[in-house]
């Protein structure tokens, strides 16, 4: 094989850095597979943007047939974003016989099942690290790394722009909407920062991790998700207090056959190894039955890291190409789906409430956490300034999300009970 030739299908932030990273490390890649490596097509929606990076205008074009139907193009990088149409392309590429390599969390954690199956058809690898956690090699870990052991529990940090807030809004007592501000004038966040601060940008890739992690087909719809829109300095506050911080977590956790996958704010102990990563990095903790606890920690976004994640597969492939093995490595699911009910979910609970400040309201409480067998660790009680209202902060004991939630159901009927403030998730117990 005299060259290896690319076609790039995008030229954004991370594309830009693909070309960078291609053409600066030619000397490494050459040492890696045997050959140079070539982008020999680019695919933009307009020829004339200022980029980035330089590249000669006979290497761009508008027609995606003349990249994913260049019979000279070995790979196929997608760094485009989007689903349907980005599908479209990438189905044409694989019945092309092309090789793909994806940095689209989005697109795998929809379709990713039903491309990699028609890349195996037809000989080819479809690579995706860059999908998830940037510039962290999570998914090769799980895959060759971690093969040989049995993975019990992933939790982690897998949206930069969230921990960024949380950052914020924890050390400096900015205000949400203070917070995000500023993560979109540093390009954290995106002008509509919905998919991000909602959750869903974290839930796609723990069902891309929970899918490769368990072997079991995770489907996005399995992932439960709540956002960090509703959380107050207050709560932050009040955990602070306790001992806690707070941070957007994915959790996918296996015991025995049944697994729960979700997306929440979640209170950290502080001695927890992700409570102390900050600002807009992500960090990955898994238990694996023979090898313990490891964690991966790095940058999660960024031109840069991205484009290393995305030409690290790209080094894959082409040496598969030259074992002529490709189309060898998409491992089908091993395990059918089952999921957990919520009386089997267990974890510890944080609660806000405010209520009327009148004797025999805390007892009323206790009871009917007593009555669903939930008991507190914590506790806090404290006056507010409104004439008559007391808030109650309080953590409980392990318990399973049926019994807890049967709880707040009961609670809001109370009739003292003004407002649940917030609920939260709690892992690991502060010593305070």
């Amino acid at each position: 094989m005299e060259e290896i030739s690319i076609g790039l299908l995008g030229l954004g932030t991370v594309g830009s850095g693909v070309v960078k990273i291609i053409e600066n490390h030619q000397d490494k890649l050459i040492h890696q597979v045997g050959c140079p490596v070539k982008v020999k097509k680019i695919l933009v929606k307009d020829l004339n943007k200022e980029r980035a990076v330089q590249v000669e205008q006979a290497r761009l074009t508008t027609n995606p047939d003349e990249v994913l139907n260049d019979p000279e193009i070995d790979v196929i990088i997608e760094v485009m974003g989007g689903i349907d149409e980005t599908k479209k392309y990438l189905k044409q590429a694989l019945l092309n016989r092309k090789n793909i390599v994806t940095a689209n969390k989005d697109l795998m954690a929809l379709h990713g099942a039903e491309l990699l199956t028609i890349a195996s058809e037809n000989g080819c690898d479809l690579f995706y690290e860059a999908s998830v956690a940037g510039g962290i090699p999570i998914l090769r870990s799980l895959v060759d790394g971690l093969a040989s052991d049995r993975i019990t529990k992933m939790m982690g940090i897998v949206n930069g722009t969230t921990n960024f807030i949380l950052t914020k809004m924890a050390k400096f007592g900015s205000a949400y909407e203070e917070a995000l501000k500023e993560a979109q004038e540093l390009g954290y966040a995106e002008a509509d920062p919905t998919a991000d601060v909602e959750g869903l940008d974290a839930a796609r890739k723990m069902a891309i991790l929970s899918t490769l992690g368990f072997s079991m087909k995770i489907d996005l719809d399995d992932v439960k998700v709540k956002g960090i829109t509703g959380i107050t300095e207050n709560d932050l506050e009040y955990a602070k207090q306790l001992g806690y911080t707070m941070k957007l977590i994915g959790i996918a956790h296996r015991e025995g056959e049944k697994v729960e996958i979700s997306v929440q704010p979640t209170l950290l102990v502080e001695s927890h190894p992700l409570a102390s990563v900050q600002d807009e990095f992500n960090a990955v903790y898994v238990y694996g039955e023979a090898v313990g606890e490891t964690m991966f920690y790095g940058p999660g976004a960024g031109s840069l890291p991205t484009a290393t994640a995305v030409v690290s597969d790209l080094v894959g492939v082409m040496k598969n190409m030259r074992l002529g093995v490709t189309g060898k490595s998409a491992v089908i699911p091993q395990y059918k789906k089952l999921l957990k009910e919520p009386g089997e979910i267990y974890s510890k609970y944080f609660l806000r409430l405010h209520v009327k400040d009148e004797v025999g309201v805390f007892a009323d409480i206790t009871s009917i956490f007593s009555e669903h067998g939930v008991s507190f660790e914590k506790i806090l009680q404290l006056p507010l300034k409104k004439q008559g209202i007391a808030e109650i902060v309080l953590v409980t004991h392990q318990a399973s999300l049926q019994d807890y939630e049967d709880s707040l159901v009961k609670l809001r009927d109370l009739h003292a009970v003004q407002t649940i403030k917030s609920s939260y998730r709690v892992e690991g117990s502060a010593n305070v």
